[in-house]
């Protein structure tokens, strides 16, 4: 390193700062979108599941269905909504990785996407808005 032992550049310092934090919110937004679900009677399966090398950050029952569930959670609120944030590339991440599970557990039902999304305000308020069938596999092979 260039620079003098024991010092770090506050660059450097931010950057971890801010990246545990990103994390802690992940977290927060997690176990709030677990527990909001809960509440309106589904079933968790799964948190934080890894398959295939993907992550799924729940998997729960609705009824007969499998719900594939990616949560966004965010402070305050940003010129585009936390749901909006779910690329084509995340999708298709995510298709990839609900086909890996359903076929790893030997599993005839139907899957959805859903996307909670929350965001918390400076005073630690937060507000959930949840998106059922958020969006479908392009195709018909694997998932139904």
């Amino acid at each position: 390193s260039a620079y003098a032992p024991g010092c770090v550049p506050k660059v450097e310092i931010k950057e971890r700062l801010f990246m545990s934090e990103h994390n802690e919110l992940g977290a927060l937004g997690e176990r709030l979108a677990r527990q909001f679900l809960i509440e309106k009677g589904y079933k968790i399966l799964e948190q934080n599941y890894i398959i295939a090398h993907k992550e799924i950050d729940i998997i729960a029952q609705d009824g007969e269905e499998i719900v594939i569930v990616e949560v966004r959670a965010r402070r305050y609120s940003y010129l585009i909504e936390p749901e909006e944030t779910v690329t084509r590339s995340k999708q298709s991440y995510l298709i990839f990785a609900a086909d890996a599970y359903v076929r790893r557990h030997n599993l005839d039902v139907d899957v959805r996407f859903d996307i909670v999304a929350i965001i918390i305000d400076r005073e630690g308020r937060y507000k959930i808005t949840h998106t059922q069938d958020a969006f479908y596999p392009v195709s018909n092979r694997g998932i139904r």
